[in-house]
């Protein structure tokens, strides 16, 4: 495994890098790392592929910008082709999770050029809509907790999550994993909670994430804090904003979808299940593929189907 440094304008980006041949990028989402691909780097790297996994901006030890503007989907596609540039190799293949998927639908969106094929896990794509989702979120729990509205407010979330690393990591991994009961993150609270209110710090931890892999989570948040992270929460307005060109425009590079049935980004509309159609705005959808009994960190739950259905997906292109 190398590390290299990518320049992007004033941001620099942590990258790791491992194996030769055609490029895939795989990119992260909250609360993670370029570690979170650790399973996929192995399998893939072994198996004539060259595999970049970065530190979003925000994270890790890749650049922390602390204005909100910073944050955008286009400035973090950018991040993406920058890491494409520097490596070489391209057009790139591209892996992206949670957050980490509605980054790569855009690069792809944005720079069609530089994308050979993007699969999405746990957030399915979908075109832009009449309004931000936040601006829906606020509609649909109002009068309860949502994270993603507590995260709105600068330096609140920032608090509790910053007052106890280790264990807020250990709850937020648990309780999105297909091992908590189900949508336990989702589970209802007054619009006063905290995020951290009633959510179990397991021990032991679930198998999947043994105490050294939760160790360089925890000594990497540590380092760098939440706002970043907790940015591009707060960035969705601007993106509504800023992506008006994409309007009606869909995903036409080859693509997949990958999540676990017990994911709470499933349910994130009452009474819509969001994994239903994950091809629909795509004009050359591979298949979907639903995991059995996974929660919401596939790629790190569930390794071997996940790299099945990755390098299925990839030997198909």
């Amino acid at each position: 495994m190398d590390f290299f440094t990518v320049r992007n304008g004033a941001t620099e980006l942590s990258v790791a890098v491992s194996g030769s041949g055609p490029l895939i990028v795989c990119v992260h989402g909250f609360p993670e790392l370029w570690y979170s691909w650790r399973h996929q780097i192995a399998h893939f790297a072994a198996r004539g592929f060259r595999v970049a996994a970065l530190d979003v901006r925000g994270y890790g030890r890749s650049s922390k910008p602390r204005e909100i503007a910073a944050y955008t989907l286009r400035h973090l596609a950018s991040d993406v082709v920058a890491v494409i540039k520097h490596i070489g190799g391209g057009p790139a293949v591209l892996f992206g999770h949670d957050w980490g998927a509605p980054i790569v639908w855009h690069t792809a969106l944005l720079h069609p050029d530089e994308i050979r094929a993007v699969a999405g896990l746990s957030v399915p794509f979908r075109p832009r809509g009449p309004v931000p989702f936040i601006e829906l979120a606020r509609s649909v729990y109002k009068g309860r907790f949502f994270y993603q509205i507590y995260f709105q407010q600068e330096g609140v979330a920032e608090a509790e999550l910053e007052s106890d690393i280790a264990g807020a990591l250990r709850k937020i991994y648990f309780a999105l994993s297909g091992a908590a009961p189900h949508n336990k993150w989702l589970e209802p609270k007054p619009p006063e909670a905290r995020l951290l209110d009633g959510l179990v710090d397991p021990q032991p931890f679930p198998d999947w994430m043994n105490e050294s892999d939760l160790a360089v989570y925890v000594d990497a948040f540590r380092a760098s804090g939440f706002r970043g992270p907790l940015n591009r929460y707060r960035a969705q307005t601007l993106d509504f904003a800023d992506l008006a060109e994409l309007s009606g425009r869909g995903i036409m590079q080859p693509s997949a979808f990958i999540a676990g049935e017990r994911d709470p980004v499933r349910a994130f509309v009452p009474g819509v299940d969001l994994y239903a159609e994950p091809g629909i705005a795509c004009a050359d959808f591979r298949g979907s593929t639903i995991v059995s009994g996974i929660g919401h960190w596939v790629q790190q739950e569930a390794p071997d189907e996940t790299n099945a259905a990755l390098e299925a997906f990839v030997r198909g292109l």
